[in-house]
């Protein structure tokens, strides 16, 4: 879909809390993650980007540094917006921004039914496949 906007946002601004508000609306209400294993201390360090669409946040994620790796995580994209691009979109900024920090390496823990949209961007499954807050999930990598 054309006309999707990602922009990278600091912790707490309008637009980050906009982002927040929608992983409130998909993670806690839609997929009823408990509200206490949402948010966490990461979201304080985190790298935050949104995608928009005609004004309104449409999907959010955060990347997270880590010692040797970055790690992409709370994908989300609203209801509405769902199959149109949003969540490539953002994927594909954010690796393009970071691109060079930890040598270009990523990771991210996808929920087992996305891992065909991470595999677009190069990630590989290993391990095995767990549960996250009920949801079944597996770690990838693009190194």
């Amino acid at each position: 879909m054309t006309g999707i906007t990602v922009l990278d946002v600091p912790v707490f601004s309008t637009l980050c809390n906009e982002g927040f508000r929608l992983r409130r609306e998909v993670f806690i209400i839609e997929q009823k993650v408990p509200p206490e294993e949402e948010f966490d201390a990461d979201d304080l360090t985190a790298f935050h980007a949104v995608a928009i669409i005609d004004g309104d946040v449409c999907g959010t994620l955060r990347v997270i540094e880590a010692a040797d790796y970055l790690k992409i995580g709370r994908v989300v994209t609203g209801m509405p917006w769902r199959g149109k691009g949003v969540a490539s979109a953002m994927m594909h900024h954010v690796m393009q921004a970071h691109h060079q920090r930890r040598e270009g390496r990523f990771h991210l823990s996808a929920q087992s039914d996305k891992v065909a949209l991470y595999a677009r961007f190069g990630f590989q499954p290993y391990g095995t496949e767990y549960l996250d807050v009920g949801i079944p999930h597996v770690n990838m990598r693009n190194f």
